[in-house]
């Protein structure tokens, strides 16, 4: 077992927080009186959800989510012992999901723990809501992942951990990731120490299980195995500390008692709590739609024509920048040693090694320079491929189409060509071919979640802000931005209509762009690219809507609407007083770029917090329309703060009397 002081002896660790844990206990109850009978009510529960699997392989979709003899092999239950019993607890089945493995026990004597084991990731994607009712009830979180299974980790890491990350650092739940296993090592017997680097290639090293842990700000702990000693001593021991700190928080949280009841006790005004912040709506994504209309439509800006290797059929165009940007296969075809002869014959082809199966080929003299285009604009390249294999030749199309979507639905991928081919040995060759050709091979946990976490709309990201096949360049304030017309068309009606029309950008290389910063801008082509959008500070996501609005992309101008709420909502009050950032004028540029859900949510802001921005000076520029809406919303309201006045006076002449009584 290690724990995450790496440089101790984890024996002595485990002593030390074995000893805490008595400790502690022995102390809270003498300060507390029994958990239960001294305060007259309900015994007291703690809730532990645990997620991941500490088994290698894990649980994949479609399967079983945990059978009986799995659970009573698991960590937690290891732990609890055979006082466990597997069902709801009654006092909690409004939480029950059937996704979660539910079951119960008692600790130190009187204390039920309700534990909710869901090892399967692929939950949070298909039902987040309801993990997330779970979670918000939790008071210990346990991440599990076994040490040999790499992949699932990577995945936990990449695509899980970022979405629990917020929410973990707004709840204060404390979390305890574990590591199960032990490393192999071919020479010798199974070893766990952090410095032998000799399975880093199938297992996960130490050094990225204690980096996860202090994303999460968990503490970490390996165990070689299940056994009694690193369950029962190692991980009972840290789990004990965190309930016995759990215990002692309810425990001050609890109301005291009441000795008797005055009839003329002073009590304070009740102060309501604020109204709630409009949310802010955001469009699902088109990155994968506005992909598949540049294939279908955007031949105009196509620089890649395909043909059948038997009979020198044109199959379709397609774009070379996409291409290279998901599949390394096109790279090696199309950036390889160019040729400038003209071809002598449609037939003959020239093979160059692409790949294991030699799919694609060049034609002889397949890149001509300074191809004629369309009237009204430049001149381009043509690269021209045979198509050697003839099922990729009779379903070119479906794989243009799944490229070009982001490479990563293999399902509507496997539909589609059962639909064409009839015929399912023909289909899995023909899928197996297509890894190949996108450089993914199929592994052991290729499930739908791991796929779209490595592909996705991140697929162009290799071309943004790079030279290769780019066939225009933006001028802002000096810099230079390479860029691809194709992507731009595709993902904004503005270039669109720019590059396409009869205007001055669509026959020139070098476009300059006023008006905007270039780092302003370069986060604009960012969000074209990626479908992502991240500003460094308020007033950054506030240029980024400017320059939004300019070019009419709606969905950028709503992600930077939840950026600066993001920013604004995590100052604290004592940092909303002494910004710099006006919020007024910033509720005034909201206005005026037609940003009306960011306008609606900064009157709701200011109303909340209105005893901070009343005090401004520009609080006087809100319009009068404005200040009603905001004094009809202000908290806390007029009515409370009279109250409260009258009941500051009340308890200052109750002073005095008792003064002179005295």
């Amino acid at each position: 077992m290690r724990g995450i002081n790496g440089g101790a002896e984890p024996w002595l660790i485990a002593e030390k927080a074995e000893s805490d844990c008595r400790l502690a206990w022995k102390r809270t109850v003498r300060e507390t009186g029994s958990i239960a009978q001294s305060s007259g009510t309900k015994p007291r529960s703690i809730h532990i959800v645990a997620l991941g699997s500490e088994c290698p392989g894990g649980v994949g979709p479609g399967e079983e989510i945990m059978g009986q003899g799995q659970l009573q092999g698991g960590l937690l239950w290891s732990y609890l012992g055979h006082g466990a019993l597997v069902g709801p607890c009654d006092l909690e089945s409004s939480l029950h999901n059937p996704a979660f493995m539910e079951y119960t026990s008692r600790v130190f004597g009187d204390v039920t723990v309700v534990v909710r084991d869901c090892p399967s990731w692929d939950l949070l994607d298909s039902d987040w809501t309801s993990v997330r009712k779970v979670l918000e009830q939790a008071d210990i979180l346990v991440i599990k992942y076994s040490v040999t299974d790499k992949l699932a980790f990577q995945q936990v890491r990449n695509g899980y951990a970022p979405r629990l990350r917020p929410l973990l650092r707004h709840w204060g739940v404390p979390v305890i990731l574990v590591a199960v296993g032990a490393r192999l090592n071919d020479e010798g017997p199974p070893c766990t120490c952090p410095l032998c680097a000799s399975d880093w290639s199938s297992c996960v090293p130490h050094s990225e299980g204690l980096q996860l842990s202090r994303d999460l700000g968990a503490t970490y702990l390996e165990l070689p195995s299940l056994n009694h000693v690193f369950v029962g001593r190692y991980f009972g021991s840290v789990l004990e500390y965190f309930m016995i700190q759990c215990l002692k928080h309810k425990a001050k949280e609890r109301p005291e008692k009441r000795r008797g009841n005055k009839v003329n006790e002073l009590r304070p005004p009740h102060l309501e709590q604020p109204a709630r912040l409009p949310p802010i709506r955001v469009e699902e994504s088109s990155f994968s739609q506005d992909m598949q209309w540049l294939l279908e439509r955007g031949v105009q800006f196509a620089d890649v024509a395909f043909y059948a290797g038997d009979s020198g059929k044109e199959l379709g165009w397609a774009h070379a920048a996409v291409l290279c940007a998901v599949s390394p296969y096109f790279r090696q075809l199309l950036l390889g040693p160019k040729t400038r002869e003209r071809p002598q014959s449609r037939c003959v082809c020239r093979e160059r090694d692409a790949g294991p199966h030699s799919l694609l080929s060049t034609w002889d003299g397949g890149i001509i320079d300074d191809m004629p285009r369309s009237e009204g604009h430049l001149t381009g390249r043509l690269s021209r491929l045979v198509v050697k294999d003839p099922l990729l030749c009779m379903c070119l199309w479906e794989t243009l189409m799944f490229i070009y979507r982001g490479a990563w639905e293999w399902e509507h991928l496997q539909e589609a060509l059962e639909e064409k081919l009839k015929s399912s040995l023909a289909v899995s060759q023909l899928m197996e071919r297509i890894r190949s050709l996108i450089g993914r091979e199929r592994g052991p946990r290729d499930t739908p979640s791991a796929r779209a976490a490595q592909l996705g709309p991140q697929t162009l990201v290799n071309l943004f802000n790079s030279p290769l096949y780019s066939d225009v360049i933006f001028m802002v304030q000096g810099s230079v931005l390479p860029a691809h017309r194709a992507v731009l068309v595709a993902r904004c009606d503005v270039m669109a209509a720019m590059f396409s029309g009869k205007y001055a950008e669509a026959r020139s290389r070098v476009v300059p762009i006023h008006g905007v910063s270039s780092d302003t801008f370069l986060s604009f082509l960012e969000y074209l690219y990626t479908d992502s959008c991240c500003p460094a500070s308020v007033l950054q996501a506030m240029a980024v809507l400017v320059c939004a609005e300019m070019y009419q992309v709606k969905r950028l101008q709503h992600l930077c609407e939840v950026c600066v709420c993001a920013y604004l909502q995590s100052m604290p009050s004592r940092e909303l007083s002494s910004t710099g950032i006006s919020v007024v004028r910033l509720l005034r540029r909201a206005k005026c770029h037609n940003a009306e859900q960011l306008y609606v949510w900064l009157l709701h802001f200011i109303a909340n917090n209105y005893l901070i921005f009343s005090h401004k000076p520009d609080f006087l520029e809100l319009s009068e329309d404005e200040r009603e809406q905001v004094e009809r919303l202000r908290w806390p309201s007029r009515g409370y703060l009279q109250e409260l006045s009258e009941y500051q006076q009340r308890r200052r002449k109750l002073r005095k009397s008792r003064c002179i009584v005295m």
